[in-house]
């Protein structure tokens, strides 16, 4: 962020205190959704280092936040004025930089050689198994013998789960088979605690399935 006139660390520090937690935000006039005040929650805010005008932050927030506007806000907060310099996302959902990625010209030519040369070498090692998007949410696993039915689209009865994560009722829960394979997600209908004990009824509502029907 380039602040247009400097100021000292302390007030940074006091103004970041205001920019963290649940925030009023409206687009700016470029976005790709309607222009209407939104609230969204920054759940951390950490200034990193300053060089005269310029301020290098970490944030950590939810999904849909313009960091932009935030620059923009933050200037007219401190009354001196701002805009952001450079972004860069290191993380999104469960995926960081540690994790393998790839430019778009990279994924280009991957595909290239997968299409003309039929090589798909290069293009395995850009797309990730959609497995790996779930690591944040529990998960429940399934018998094989279940897997038919949940993939003609009923829900997961309890006397079909095999093991499972500890989550509450309502949680989102990614339903695996006994080899860690995706068939759906779905809307727990009661704790982990409370299927353990119960010898029958629905476990996980399914919202959307992934594998194809068995």
């Amino acid at each position: 962020m380039h602040l247009h006139k400097e100021v000292d660390n302390q007030l940074l520090q006091e103004t970041i205190l205001k920019f963290t937690g649940k925030i009023k935000q409206l687009p700016p006039i470029k976005s790709a959704v309607k222009r209407e005040v939104r609230e969204r929650e920054i759940y951390e805010f950490e200034l990193l280092e300053t060089k005269g005008p310029d301020v290098l932050f970490r944030i950590k927030c939810q999904a849909g936040t313009y960091i932009r506007k935030i620059c923009h806000n933050f200037g007219e907060a401190l009354g001196v004025g701002a805009h952001m310099a450079e972004l860069r996302r290191t993380q999104a959902g469960p995926f960081t930089e540690k994790d393998n990625l790839v430019t778009l010209n990279g994924l280009q030519d991957a595909y290239y050689f997968y299409k003309e040369e039929n090589n798909s070498k290069f293009l395995l090692h850009c797309i990730q198994p959609i497995e790996n998007a779930l690591r944040h949410i529990p998960k429940c696993w399934i018998f094989d013998s279940t897997i038919k039915s949940v993939t003609h689209g009923r829900d997961v009865a309890i006397p079909g789960i095999s093991k499972l994560d500890n989550f509450r009722k309502g949680e989102m829960v990614a339903v695996l088979t006994l080899k860690g394979e995706l068939v759906a997600i779905g809307e727990a209908m009661m704790s982990a605690v409370e299927i353990n004990t119960q010898q029958k009824g629905i476990g996980i509502n399914v919202q959307k399935v992934f594998m194809e029907t068995q």
